[in-house]
């Protein structure tokens, strides 16, 4: 069992549910991310997505985008990013990285998962890895007691999700929207009878990211996710922070955080 299923455990006994933050890794700077991780785990976050920043991003809105390429403008390393999670390996919460399969494949499949494990990392969201080439990839993640968390979109057949959910461990990544990440005001009528659904056909957890970005949104789908995950209303406070001076910006960051989770409970 990994990390996330341990805590996902715990959780369901305690019949509670998980706030999962996303940044990305290097934006403005690895120091500042460690310390935002850091603050993350103060407030009492459950679990932690940290993205690798890559060129051609997937599903991203402009928010996440902007991030992506300011990390990238800052000639950011993966094996930098793997050194600065190692420094954070005794936190409560759990760790998962959200990458392109193009980075896993760059680096090797074995290797990647060494690298990861060795850094912390208890799974990772690989959104463009295809389910059809998913299999092997998965069995090496099981190996490793890594979970591989999979994407289910509003768009996905039903037949289809079935087959993502029993490839994927951890948790499953319900898409809230059609389209791409960033922060909304309002949810689509459909979704919580969608989750609803999705989690009457498997065991796994079922958390639920893309346009969470306030308190409302928490409260509205409290009561059928296992837990929700917000990236852009966070990744957004990080586009005026100044590196040398970031105290500010970890301070609203964690401040919006701890509104997010008083809304969950």
């Amino acid at each position: 069992m990994s990390a996330i299923d341990d805590l996902f455990g715990r959780l369901r006994a305690e019949n509670q549910k998980a706030f999962i933050p996303f940044i990305t890794a290097g934006d403005p700077n690895l120091a500042v991310t460690k310390a935002i991780l850091e603050a993350f785990d103060a407030q009492g976050c459950h679990l932690a997505e940290i993205g690798l920043p890559y060129s051609d991003p997937i599903a991203d809105g402009p928010t996440i985008q902007a991030s992506y390429t300011r990390a990238l403008a800052d000639k950011i390393k993966v094996p930098d990013i793997f050194s600065m999670l190692s420094e954070v390996k005794s936190l409560s919460m759990p760790r998962v990285c959200m990458t392109s399969y193009s980075i896993v494949h760059r680096l090797g499949e074995q290797k990647f998962l060494e690298m990861s494990t060795t850094s912390g990392l208890a799974g990772a969201i690989i959104p463009d890895l295809p389910l059809e080439e998913s299999p092997r990839f998965a069995g090496l993640c099981k190996e490793h007691d890594f979970s591989l968390i999979q994407l289910v979109t509003p768009m996905t057949p039903r037949d289809r999700a079935l087959r993502i959910a029993e490839n994927s461990s951890g948790f499953l990544y319900f898409v809230s929207v059609t389209g791409i990440t960033g922060t909304r005001d309002s949810l689509p009528e459909d979704l919580l009878q969608n989750v609803a659904w999705m989690k009457e056909q498997t065991s796994l957890p079922v958390c639920v990211g893309f346009g969470i970005s306030r308190p409302d949104h928490v409260r509205e789908l409290r009561d059928v996710a296992d837990g929700l995950i917000v990236g852009s209303g966070i990744v957004r406070h990080l586009e005026s922070c100044d590196p040398a001076n970031p105290e500010e910006t970890i301070q609203k960051v964690s401040n919006y955080v701890g509104e997010m989770i008083a809304a969950l409970k």
